[in-house]
């Protein structure tokens, strides 16, 4: 018999968890964290409902804190399995781990400090050390090639975009009575003809497909990303104002310096326009975007092969230090501030808020989705007054989203992707997604492909077979 579990992301953006069961063995789907409203956040210290020792592997889509944020705490609770995912997406986890057990250590201590917390004494979900102990049982899978667990399952990895190492997973489950069931995985499904990335991999057959659908009620819009920017960023030359971008430290911070780059080499933005990048993780990301070349999509490498670097130039300046960091808050403009996290929910962005939100000439620019319950959702939505760091502030900035550069596909694009397959699925599983987004994508797949189209609840349980 198998079954599938929603532990997570079934009507949320955030948690990906899936247990997939054949007779007696057990295999995650993605080991993510529940970020967003305080009553999602508070599930990351609840039990995982499943035991963590009963399970035979864990295999990751891609290194996002959502998708693999949780598994320093199923390591510390006493999972020692082996954990599957790309090279790069295992490079990239070398450097998101730690940096989220140091976060969550730090938060821990700030909130002490300043006794906001709920919980006294606040505590940190997971330490460095447990990262560093997780990544110590994470193992490298190539793309396209199959892997066997536990006699039950084989899987492979297949590119979708996204992020860095990113990939839909295509499993086959078989049961002790001979039964085969395919299965696909999307985790997060990037966008075709984007820059840096080779563009997602069809499906090229499946049982069953569980499908993203962060933007399933929506689509990005016909400008293109590099122009929208290129708009922003004329303003804020114009006004000798700062532009301040909270951005993903893997993915989108490296798409931002793309198209920034790319402006100024075609004169159209100041070859001498300073733009910063506020993140040490984003920064040690750009070093593993060039290396993984073998990633590349032709415009990538036909500018590497002419020895211009599309992501970094002498304009472009990383600040390391904590003390680079503060410096910027007496910076002028024009000037181009990067920083993390893309949703406002922790990082250095938020001490730039401090500071930048109450002035009307700063321009805040989104260009990520942002969670409900999220700081950016707040401020998005039209916020006048928000919470940040357990300081009130003012938001006086000027508020401007670029939704083009999302790193996920919008609905149309997630219907033409999903029509490639060859034959109907028998069943399409919505998941990652708000319930508004979820329902709007699966009433377009039905109409459009025909397709059986069910939107699961958290910890929901399916046969498939």
């Amino acid at each position: 018999m198998t079954r599938l579990t929603f532990l997570g992301a079934a009507g949320t953006v955030t948690g990906s968890r899936y247990l997939l069961e054949v007779d007696s063995r057990r295999v995650l789907i993605d080991c993510g964290l529940f970020q967003g409203k305080p009553e999602l956040r508070q599930k990351n210290w609840g039990p995982l409902g499943v035991d963590p020792k009963s399970l035979d592997a864990i295999i990751l889509t891609h290194a996002h804190i959502d998708h693999t944020g949780y598994l320093p705490r199923l390591v510390k609770e006493g999972f020692d399995g082996p954990v599957f995912a790309s090279p790069p997406t295992r490079a990239l986890l070398e450097l998101l781990l730690p940096d989220a057990g140091r976060l969550q250590e730090e938060e821990a201590r700030y909130a002490n400090h300043k006794g906001y917390s709920r919980h006294q004494p606040a505590l940190p979900l997971f330490t460095e050390e447990d990262a560093r102990t997780a990544l110590g049982l994470v193992r490298r899978a190539g793309f396209g090639s199959p892997i066997e667990i536990a006699g039950s399952f084989s899987f492979a990895f297949h590119r979708v975009g996204h992020i860095l190492g990113a990939a839909f997973i295509l499993i086959e489950a078989k049961s002790g009575a001979g039964e085969k069931v395919k299965i696909v995985f999307s985790g997060d499904v990037g966008r075709g003809n984007i820059p840096i990335l080779k563009d997602p991999e069809p499906i090229l057959g499946a049982d069953y497909v569980l499908l993203e659908s962060t933007y399933g009620d929506r689509l990005h819009g016909k400008e293109s990303p590099k122009e929208a920017l290129a708009r922003v960023c004329r303003r804020i030359v114009e006004k000798k104002s700062v532009l301040l971008i909270p951005a993903f430290a893997v993915g989108r911070t490296q798409e931002v310096l793309y198209h920034l780059r790319a402006l100024q080499r075609e004169n159209r933005l100041p070859a001498d326009l300073p733009i910063y990048v506020d993140s040490p993780m984003g920064i040690s990301a750009v070093g593993l975007y060039c290396e993984f070349t073998s990633e590349h999509d032709i415009e990538m490498r036909d500018l590497e092969d002419r020895h211009l670097c599309p992501i970094e130039g002498p304009s472009v300046k990383f600040c390391r230090s904590s003390d680079d960091s503060k410096l910027l808050n007496q910076l002028r403009g024009p000037a181009v501030i990067l920083s993390a996290s893309g949703m406002l929910n922790g990082g250095r962005i938020l001490h730039h808020l401090v500071h930048r939100l109450p002035d009307p000439d700063t321009v805040l620019l989104f260009v990520g989705y942002q969670a409900e319950g999220t700081l950016g959702r707040r401020i998005l939505e039209g916020a006048k007054e928000v919470q940040v760091l357990g300081l009130p502030v003012h938001v006086a900035a000027q508020i401007e989203e670029i939704p083009a550069l999302s790193a996920h596909a919008d609905s149309g694009e997630l219907v033409e992707w999903l029509s490639a397959i060859p034959a109907k699925p028998r069943e399409t599983f919505l998941v990652h997604g708000e319930n508004p987004a979820r329902e709007a994508l699966a009433a377009s797949i039905r109409d459009k492909l025909g397709f059986k189209v069910t939107l699961p609840w958290q910890d929901e349980t399916r046969e498939l077979g």
